[in-house]
């Protein structure tokens, strides 16, 4: 037997009571003439205590030997600590071992496994099974787990079936790049990794599934950063004989079972609801984080034609309101000029407008606007005296853009993005469409199976882009959660929807003719919600990145460095494909 308990198990109750123990040594601290292990388990840490004047000098020659990381078994009688610590859960007693045994040894660890590691990321990513011994990473992935379990639970439920689809699918052109993979037995073929099993759950559906999900992992070969990963997962629904507001209830009572039983936390029911448009305009997002207002107002009307070239060239003038902010002094100004000046913001400058305390105004363009025109700008804004303005100017989407990213940094700077503190809300009337001019055509906003509202189908023929999507968003704390919309079930709506995406009859028989033709069997009114799981899992766990709510995640350049992926693969491997490389092209 390896072990009688675990290592975070034991406490003054068990003392007098001979145990068997087993993990990795922590650490070891020789105070001369006491020896003291910390023995590490996935439960917890144990301290074993060594005695040089009564300890069998075959056991202490095995503690002589013992270093970081060695994987030990010890048995021995518990007893109660003499020097308590309050720190640890087990740090009431201790093991005097009888036996001891190295059941492996470890080299030197290439960094200290603790909570606060000195190794760098990619050091620990190198060595992940060493990584996930520390308990930051261990916790993440019982997060992960006690997630899962209880959407699972919840799910099961509420009459849902898990049902597994495929990973060898077709590649479609909508959406990202696809992962593909040649066929050996059908040479010159190619599988496509799924970015989502979406058509899968709609057959499901005509399949008389009525309530389906599944856990599933995705694939999408695009840039990556901190809430994206090649491979992630998903919870994917789709349910059938429903409408929107079914859905949307069906799942906020999802996220509030998993905010109570996995964080303790109490969720209100129902969510906010804001329509992208209104989102835009007042966040310049269409995930807003509602922790705090700060909304943008517009003030291009208010702004121009008064002889500011900056303002009467441009499109939209807009700016936030930070509240008793009117005291910040110059460098803090020039640090938040030069903040929305970084490329990855984007803007060319800033304005300023301190609203003083005595009710006058000081401006970075005092020289152009009077004290009246400031205050017109200051109630349109709903400032007070003590407030400060920042105003931003240019194309209307890139500065509405470069608003929003102001927001969540004078969010940040002022301590309102309380971590402890859950604002969830459904984005809803997006657009069907979203046109590209440089493709010089339509691409669905969603997918190419979202359906239109009712009301704006007269426009899909003669102004498409008026058209809104019936489809919803879950966002929470400025995190898109989950996304997904009511589904066209109307062949000839499908068709029609691709031919505005520029497909013709041949192109979309080529890619969904085995759903346009099991659309001629019957279809239910059917729709559903596909959730991001590796960031709730990061929401829930306080954290910006998903990788550390993943085993073995990709680094940023989409590389698993442990193993050494992607890799290449031999002539032989080549020629079974029927398959030659150019990787000069």
């Amino acid at each position: 037997m390896y072990r009688t308990h675990n290592c975070g198990e034991l406490r003054l109750k068990h003392q007098g009571q001979k145990v068997t123990l087993s993990g990795w040594v922590q650490r070891k601290r020789d105070k001369g003439g006491m020896i003291w292990i910390d023995l590490r388990d996935r439960y917890g840490v144990t301290q074993l205590a060594f005695d040089e004047s009564k300890t069998d000098k075959n056991i202490l020659d095995t503690v002589e030997k013992c270093g970081r990381e060695y994987v030990l078994k010890a048995t021995g009688n518990v007893i109660e600590r003499y020097s308590k610590n309050d720190n640890m859960p087990t740090g009431d007693i201790e093991i005097f071992p009888d036996a001891l045994e190295i059941l492996s040894a470890s080299k030197t660890p290439p960094f200290t496994i603790e909570n606060e590691s000195d190794g760098s990321d990619e050091l620990r990513m190198k060595y992940r099974y060493l990584d996930i011994r520390r308990n930051p990473v261990k916790n993440a992935l019982v997060l992960r787990h006690n997630i899962a379990r209880e959407t699972r639970k919840y799910l099961d439920k509420n009459g849902f079936l898990e049902i597994e689809t495929p990973n060898l699918i077709k590649s479609t052109p909508e959406g990202a790049r696809d992962f593909v993979v040649p066929s050996r037995m059908h040479p010159g073929t190619f599988y496509a990794l799924p970015q989502s099993p979406q058509t899968f759950k709609q057959l499901l559906m005509l399949g008389g599934i009525d309530k389906y999900f599944q856990l599933v992992k995705c694939y999408r070969d695009e840039d990556l950063r901190a809430d994206r990963q090649p491979e992630f997962s998903q919870i994917d629904c789709e349910m059938s004989f429903v409408d929107k507001d079914d859905i949307m209830k069906q799942f906020e009572g999802l996220v509030q079972h998993l905010f109570k039983t996995v964080k303790n936390v109490d969720i209100e029911l129902p969510f906010k609801r804001l329509t992208w448009h209104e989102s835009m305009e007042k966040y310049g997002i269409d995930k807003p984080d509602l922790r705090f207002d700060m909304t943008i107002s517009e003030l291009t009307h208010l702004a121009q034609n008064k002889g500011f070239k900056v303002f009467d060239s441009v499109e939209y003038v807009g700016g936030i309101c930070a509240e008793k902010c009117a005291s910040y002094s110059r460098k803090q100004l020039d640090e938040l000029t030069k903040f929305v000046q970084q490329p990855q913001v984007g803007a060319k400058g800033l304005v300023y407008v301190k609203y003083n305390e005595d009710g006058s105004f000081k401006s970075s363009v005092d020289k152009f606007f009077t004290p009246e025109d400031l205050k017109s700008w200051a109630d349109a804004m709903h400032a007070t005296p003590g407030d400060l303005l920042l105003i931003l100017a240019g194309n209307k989407q890139e500065t509405l853009d470069q608003l929003s990213v102001l927001r969540l940094e004078m969010g940040n700077r002022l301590n309102l993005r309380d971590p402890g503190k859950f604002e969830p809300l459904w984005v809803v009337d997006f657009p069907l469409l979203e046109w590209d001019d440089e493709t010089n055509r339509y691409y669905a906003m969603h997918h190419p199976f979202t359906s239109a509202k009712a009301e704006d189908t007269k426009f899909m023929d003669i102004d498409p882009g008026k058209v809104r999507a019936n489809a919803y968003d879950m966002v929470i704390n400025g995190v898109e959660l989950g996304g997904g919309s009511i589904r066209i079930h109307n062949t000839d709506e499908q068709q029609h929807m691709f031919k505005l995406l520029g497909f013709t009859e041949e192109e979309a028989r080529a890619q969904f003719g085995f759903l346009l033709d099991a659309f001629q069997y019957g279809v239910p009114p059917h729709g559903g919600i596909a959730f991001g799981f590796d960031r709730i899992c990061a929401l829930f766990g306080g954290s910006d990145s998903i990788r550390d709510y993943i085993a073995f995640p990709k680094n940023n350049a989409g590389r698993d460095i442990m193993i050494d992926a992607p890799a290449t693969i031999s002539e032989k491997q080549l020629k079974e494909l029927k398959l030659k490389l150019d990787v000069n092209r």
